[in-house]
């Protein structure tokens, strides 16, 4: 029997996604540990689990390299991959949102010429393509986009927003939600035909789970 290899992102994702394969018997408590390992692996159940970073994780499925993987949605429409998206895990929960300053609210939809920043280009441009008319700029950024509209560099970001905190605290607030997030369970598509079955029992054992039914 050939081993089935799941991604995890690093970081929050990979605890709470360890959490589920325990509760479902798999021995996998060793990536919870200090360690710098990046492949673990369950010999009864012929599982590998790979600790990569949130941004691999489809690469990591859609190339066959891994079978499975737990990723944010945000990952998965920003990039686009070619894989299955099985199960919403229900955990992670956030929101993509269209953010800036309170007087942006008026005039978001009616501005000849929109600045957008944001980390996540594909997702701000898809939305601003569809919801809007006007002429709209998007701004690639790294980090800290909430600078973007103190600083004159753009009228508004499209970031996540979990408690909206950072947000208020920069004197900015959401203008609009663009979608909602989570952790989503994914798989190859050549996998999901090949080893259906197996591929299957997990999908149906991890619904069950995480309540999913």
């Amino acid at each position: 029997m050939r081993y089935l290899t799941v991604a995890l992102a690093k970081g929050r994702l990979a605890e709470l996604s360890v959490e589920i394969f325990l509760a479902l018997g798999y021995d996998c408590s060793q990536i919870l540990e200090k360690t710098r390992k990046l492949i673990f692996t369950d010999e009864e159940h012929k599982v590998r689990f790979l600790l990569v970073k949130a941004g691999d994780v489809p690469t990591y499925v859609e190339y066959g390299a891994a079978d499975l993987g737990i990723v944010g949605r945000d990952t998965l429409l920003e990039d686009g991959r070619n894989v299955y998206e099985m199960l919403d895990l229900k955990f992670g929960a956030c929101k993509m949102c269209v953010c800036g300053p309170p007087d942006m609210k008026e005039k978001l939809h009616s501005t000849s010429h929109l600045r957008v920043a944001s980390k996540y280009p594909n997702i701000a441009r898809e939305h601003f393509l569809r919801e809007m008319a006007s002429d709209v700029e998007i701004i690639k950024l790294s980090g800290s986009v909430e600078l973007a509209p103190l600083t004159g560099l753009s009228e508004v970001i499209v970031d996540i927003v979990e408690s909206g905190k950072t947000l208020r605290e920069n004197g900015l607030e959401v203008l609009e939600e663009i979608c909602p997030l989570s952790a989503r369970l994914i798989v190859n598509r050549v996998s999901a035909k090949m080893e259906r079955e197996r591929i299957r029992g997990i999908v149906t054992a991890i619904r069950k789970q995480v309540g999913n039914e």
